[in-house]
């Protein structure tokens, strides 16, 4: 597998190294799913979602999802996901890589030193990696945002 490249991903993201902190109120009492309970009024303070899902703000970028190949993995078309760079693409991983110049999210599988790119829908075939590919990793999805 090849190197990421971050000079590459930043030019094609257009990614900028300062980030903007918000600070969102966060309850301490957890909502029902279920039947319904008494409510707390009590506020724990705040919430900066960029502690909980940006773990390593300078490897990090943000990427929208078009197709339906990984709804199986809860990734939908328009969904916005976090993808880090820093973290080792490992077997069962889902991954943003480069194949033959196209942009692919789908899980990745080892088979030996070979690399599989697996959808996540049975709608979609499996994509095996070649020596005649190119074919680069362009970082480990780490958070799936989507509207409900």
């Amino acid at each position: 597998m090849s190197a990421i490249c971050p000079t590459k991903v930043d030019e094609v993201f257009g990614l900028s190294r300062t980030l903007k902190h918000y600070s969102i109120p966060i309850y301490g009492s957890s909502v029902a799913a279920g039947f319904p309970s008494p409510a707390d009024e009590y506020l724990e303070g705040k919430l900066d979602l960029n502690q909980h899902l940006i773990h390593h703000p300078l490897a990090t970028y943000f990427v929208r999802v078009s197709g339906e190949s990984m709804l199986g993995a809860g990734i939908h078309p328009g969904d916005l996901l976090i993808v880090d760079r820093s973290i080792d693409a490992r077997d069962g991983k889902i991954i943003v890589a480069v194949v033959n110049g196209e942009l692919l999210v789908k899980r990745l599988k080892l088979e030996g030193d070979r690399a599989i790119l697996v959808a996540e829908n049975p709608d979609y075939p499996q994509l095996r990696i070649t020596e005649a590919m190119e074919f680069q990793v362009w970082g480990v999805v780490t958070n799936v945002i989507h509207p409900v």
